[in-house]
């Protein structure tokens, strides 16, 4: 027995509704009503067999199923507008997309990018999400590629390491610390810390560490981001660990902590998705762009 093939103005709307995860929004982009959009997707999930989103909370969310189906959208899609366009003679590029958090635009791609975006004829469309926004926009297919610290292997994502980044202490160069060659964690005793909130990653390895070595650090304030950690350290509210890749202000100055593990970022991509020529590229130049972080 034949499985129909799902049908392309389906997934097409589908796609759209992935990106958006509303189907207000969906509707407009689309230039249809909202039912006409809700009732497409229903019709997409009943002929696959599979639930396509939930409700979390008062918002939605795709299934894994969802998420595997508007990866598949996208790559149709993308691959429908390719061979068209080869069909009428138009060998531009294609565009390609490239999801990862402030952080790693700022101080570990920007260079890279910078160069990339001045000299590849491929339209190129960034992303800005954090570590598990970067990770969904991949599996999705919202994004070609991505950028993210990544401990543990994720059987649906290829992963190759970008860079090996340690973490520092920056802090004024009036410091009392400032003059070690490096500090540890009991150093850290009793001294002012920008911090991030508690719900963030890094601040609860930080918690998580300096209470593994009994050290009673004080949090003087609470920044999320890079920039505005390092303004305020810049400004003398106190110090902060942060990624060895951050570019410092000046008066600012950084030492390593041994003790703390450093993050490897690695560049993402679904295992089963298309390898255009364009993703392809963009992915060979940020390797070679990161690899002074790699050594």
């Amino acid at each position: 027995m034949v499985t129909p093939a799902p049908d392309l103005d389906l997934l097409r709307t589908f796609a759209v509704f992935a990106a958006q995860l509303n189907f207000t929004r969906a509707a407009a982009l689309l230039h249809l009503s909202q039912p006409a959009v809700h009732a497409q997707v229903a019709r997409l999930g009943e002929s696959l067999g599979v639930a396509l989103y939930q409700r979390q909370g008062r918002a939605l969310a795709l299934t894994d199923d969802g998420r595997r189906v508007a990866a598949f959208a996208r790559e149709t899609s993308e691959r429908t507008e390719a061979f068209v366009a080869a069909l009428r003679g138009d060998e531009a590029p294609r565009p390609v997309c490239l999801c990862a958090g402030a952080g790693s635009y700022v101080h570990l791609l920007g260079e890279t990018l910078r160069g990339w975006i001045a000299g590849s004829a491929a339209p190129t469309r960034l992303l800005t999400r954090d570590r598990e926004g970067t990770l969904e926009a991949v599996r999705s297919g919202e994004a070609h590629l991505g950028v993210a610290p990544v401990e543990a292997r994720r059987a649906d994502l290829s992963a190759e390491v970008l860079g090996v980044i340690p973490q520092v202490l920056a802090m004024p160069a009036a410091h009392p610390l400032a003059g070690r060659r490096s500090v540890r964690l009991r150093d850290l005793d009793g001294v002012r810390l920008v911090a991030p909130s508690p719900d963030r990653p890094h601040r609860q390895a930080l918690d998580a560490a300096l209470a593994a070595g009994g050290t009673r650090a004080e949090v003087a304030v609470e920044a999320n981001g890079w920039e505005l950690t390092l303004r305020f350290v810049e400004l003398g509210v106190g110090a902060a660990v942060v990624s060895g890749f951050c570019r410092l202000p000046p008066g600012v100055v950084a030492r390593p902590m041994p003790e703390l593990p450093a993050k490897t970022y690695h560049l993402v991509r679904r295992r089963k998705g298309a390898r255009r020529p364009e993703q392809e590229a963009l992915r060979r130049a940020l390797l070679a762009g990161c690899a002074t972080w790699r050594r």
